[in-house]
């Protein structure tokens, strides 16, 4: 046997010859499973809770704006339900200036200019300091409550809304406790006294 074929025997007895050139007796494979590493199945589980709590989290979010949506809209009916009791005020004390300021026998307005300017005096009186909006309209057509012997003695609001208010009103505006929209609630004006304005009025 040849010196070649004595070397060549001698390196597959060798068993580091099938060794990987760079590595040692006692080093680590290079590619290798990490511990931590998911089976492919349980990463799709993963994913599947992932999106369902975005979708439970996303429908909290909408019942929660949906109720802080409805809970502003009452605030702001309330608010325009308080500006609209104002507002009803100033006319009925503006038609009871007119009524009870009038030379000679006691009328009501005919029309709501006249609570602006009353010109039945050498100098023009104001009784209204000027023509409100309606804030549950946003309009000044007003309607008119008829007074007995001719004119207007009170105002309501023109809006079907059914009111939020129902309770602890004024003693003039008791009679909107049992109103079902805001063209009952009437801010009318009667030298008889509040409990006569229902009675009398008539709306047109």
């Amino acid at each position: 046997m040849s010196a070649t074929e004595l070397r060549e025997r001698a390196k597959l007895a060798n068993p580091g010859f099938f060794r990987i050139r760079g590595q040692g007796h006692n080093s680590p494979p290079r590619v290798r499973l990490v511990p931590g590493d998911k089976p492919v199945a349980s990463q799709k589980r993963a994913a599947g809770f992932t999106y369902v709590g975005v979708l439970i989290a996303v429908a909290l979010m909408g019942f929660g704006l949906a109720a802080y949506g409805e809970l502003y809209s009452h605030a702001a009916q309330r608010q325009k339900e308080a500006e609209l009791i104002f507002i009803g005020g100033q006319f009925r004390d503006a038609i009871a200036s007119y009524y009870n300021k009038s030379p000679g026998a006691k009328v009501y307005p005919k029309k709501i200019d006249e609570l602006l300017e009353d010109n039945r005096f050498p100098m023009a009186q104001h009784h209204l300091r000027r023509l409100y909006r309606d804030p549950m309209t946003e309009s000044t057509d007003w309607g008119l409550v008829e007074a007995p012997g001719g004119g207007f003695m009170g105002v309501y609001s023109r809006s079907e809304e059914t009111p939020i208010k129902t309770g602890n009103f004024a003693a003039a505006e008791q009679a909107f406790e049992a109103a079902e929209h805001y063209t009952k609630w009437m801010f009318t004006y009667s030298p008889s006294g509040p409990a006569q304005n229902v009675a009398q009025a008539k709306p047109r």
